[in-house]
């Protein structure tokens, strides 16, 4: 098994409550979480994260799919959020709203929803995902 990432994501936490640290190949940012819940708002919770990485994700791909086809659409747009339901499992249910500056074609936007579907993040989470943790 190959790992996706040239180099592991680090964090840091110190005495602060929720104010981390982490580390990426070519520098740094901060998460918190917001001052609802005793954070103070410094950086991104780890629910935008997430999605930030989600949105990121989905349209880099259709970037890519609507330049290879040559297809006249300036900008994309997305819209993210999630829920949760305690149910016997817990069901996570992201939803995802993609829209254009410019009308699209109605079997473009079929496609383009076809090749959201398949971003590497979406078939990620689509999945089953082990995280193997030690100490």
């Amino acid at each position: 098994m190959t790992n996706l990432l040239e180099n592991n994501i680090t964090g840091t936490i110190g005495v602060q409550k929720y104010l981390c640290s982490i580390s990426w190949r070519n520098g740094t940012f901060v998460m918190d979480e917001p001052e609802s819940i005793e954070g103070k708002d410094l950086g991104p919770d780890p629910y935008t994260t997430l999605l930030a990485s989600l949105a990121g994700c989905t349209l880099s791909t259709l970037r890519m799919y609507i330049d290879r086809k040559g297809w006249d659409i300036p900008e994309i747009h997305i819209s993210l959020n999630m829920s949760q339901e305690n149910n016997p499992d817990l069901t996570t249910t992201i939803s995802r709203a993609i829209t254009f500056s410019n009308d699209i074609d109605e079997a473009i936007k079929n496609r383009l929803l076809v090749i959201a579907e398949k971003c590497p993040v979406s078939k990620m989470l689509k999945n089953n995902i082990l995280i193997n943790t030690t100490i």
